[in-house]
C-alpha cells in the first residue's frame, strides 16, 4: 500500500515540469542561471543545431537514468526536430550502452510523451528493419583486432559485440550512423566511462561529427552531466583532434 501510494505520488511529480518560480522558491540562484546561462546562452550556440542538443542530453539523461526531467526533454526533442522513431531508436541504442534497466527507465516517459501527442506504432521503427549496407573492411578490421585483445578473455562478450552491436544494432536504419555516435559518445561521457571515448568518437568524426560539433557537445554535457564529466573528457577529445589526419 506504502509503495503503491509512493510510486503514485512519484508518477504526479515527474509527469509535471517545475516552473520557474517553483525553483526560485527554493534555489533563486539555479534559476537565474538556468535561464541565463543554460536556456538564454547554451541552448543558443550556433556549434551544435536544437535538434543535436536534444540528441545529446536524452542520452544524457537516459545514461543517468535521470526519469524526473525525461517528459520535458523528450517533449522538446520531438519539437526540436529528432523524429519519434529516432527517439525509439536513441532509446533502444542505449540499452546496449548504459544497460536494460536505463533503456526501460525511459519506457514510461516516453510512452506518456508518445500518448500525449497521437505517435503510434505507424511511427515507430519495425523490430527487425532492413538494415543498412555493412563495411566489411573496417568491420572485419575491428573485429579481429578485438578478437586477438579478448577471444580467450570473454568470448561471448567479443562473439555478441560482433554479432548484436555492430552487425545489428548499429545497421538499423532510422538512426543515422553519425546522430547514432553522438548518442554514445554523449552516453559515455555522462555515465564517465571517458576509456572507451577515443574509439567511438573517432567512429563519431568518421560518421560525418565535426570537431566543432564534439566539442560543443561536451561543452552542453558539462551542465547535463556535470563539469568533472566534461573535464575528464577533455585530455581524451584533446588526443583524438590532434591525432586525425588534418
Amino acid at each position: 500500500m506504502a509503495s503503491s501510494f509512493a510510486h503514485a505520488q512519484q508518477s504526479n511529480v515527474t509527469a509535471r515540469r517545475l516552473s520557474p518560480e517553483d525553483v526560485r522558491r527554493v534555489a533563486p540562484a539555479l534559476e537565474k542561471y538556468t535561464q541565463e546561462r543554460l536556456y538564454g546562452e547554451v541552448w543558443k550556440r550556433p556549434g551544435l543545431s536544437p535538434r543535436d542538443r536534444s540528441i545529446v542530453t536524452v542520452a544524457a539523461l537516459i545514461a543517468r537514468e535521470l526519469t524526473l526531467p525525461m517528459t520535458y526533454y523528450f517533449h522538446q526533442a520531438l519539437d526540436n526536430g529528432v523524429k519519434p522513431g529516432e527517439l525509439s531508436e536513441i532509446i533502444t541504442h542505449l540499452a546496449f550502452y548504459s544497460g536494460w534497466a536505463n533503456a526501460f527507465a525511459a519506457i514510461g516517459p516516453a510512452r506518456g510523451v508518445f500518448a500525449q501527442r497521437g505517435i503510434g506504432p505507424d511511427q515507430l521503427p519495425p523490430a527487425s528493419p532492413q538494415l543498412l549496407p555493412l563495411h566489411e573492411t573496417a568491420e572485419a578490421d575491428r573485429a579481429s583486432r578485438v578478437g586477438q585483445q579478448f577471444g580467450a578473455t570473454s568470448p561471448g562478450l567479443v562473439q555478441h559485440t560482433t554479432d548484436v552491436l555492430f552487425r545489428d544494432l548499429w545497421l538499423r536504419p532510422d538512426l543515422a550512423p553519425r546522430d547514432r555516435s553522438l548518442v554514445t559518445v554523449s552516453a559515455l561521457i555522462a555515465s564517465g566511462q571517458v576509456a572507451q571515448v577515443p574509439y567511438h568518437l573517432n567512429r563519431a568524426m568518421d560518421n560525418g561529427l565535426t570537431q566543432e560539433q564534439a566539442a560543443e557537445a561536451i561543452m552542453h554535457l558539462a551542465y547535463y552531466a556535470g563539469w568533472p564529466n566534461a573535464f575528464s573528457a577533455l585530455p581524451v577529445a584533446k588526443d583524438v583532434f590532434e591525432k586525425r589526419p588534418r
